[in-house]
């Protein structure tokens, strides 16, 4: 089994590198877990931000294996306690030899991604800044491996 994390640009904050390279390290222990980061589409000429959601759709379908289970960063997806994300995890990486989250740009998602997703999680109701998502997802898949193991970093 295989986690991918992608996400469009660089994390710019070293802060975030830093807390984002520890949950990797730790998620490492439960899964292979990959941190591809595809080149913002912004510094390529585009018309709209239809177009600049297309050309980062194609982006991350380049990345995505026929059979990846795929699961969309979106605030339209379904939202989770801890628990209940963790029994998600299990399930999804159970039922599935590859799964990718993917975390996309300012503007959200174009059709074509949205029509490969197998489902869409929102960490919050609330608009969350892309690049601190990235930090909040590996946490969260980290917290959630914790849960499946029955190791203490998780509280109720």
């Amino acid at each position: 089994m295989a986690i991918k994390v992608l996400s469009i640009g660089k994390t710019k904050e070293k802060y975030l590198l830093g807390e984002i390279d520890k949950y990797l390290q730790r998620i490492s222990k439960y899964a292979r877990i990959q941190w591809i980061e595809l080149n913002d589409v912004r510094k390529k000429s585009f018309k709209s931000v239809d177009d600049l959601k297309r050309l980062e759709a194609e982006a991350f379908l380049a990345e995505l294996k026929p059979n990846t289970f795929v699961i969309g960063l979106d605030e339209k997806g379904k939202e989770f306690s801890s628990r209940d994300f963790s029994k998600k995890i299990n399930t999804w990486t159970i039922d599935n030899a590859d799964i990718a989250f993917v975390v996309g740009g300012a503007f959200g998602f174009n059709q074509l991604l949205y029509s490969r997703m197998n489902t869409m999680v929102s960490l919050s109701k609330m608009t969350l800044n892309h690049q601190m998502v990235r930090l909040l997802l590996v946490e969260q898949i980290y917290r959630g491996f914790s849960i499946l193991n029955g190791e203490p970093y998780h509280n109720d």
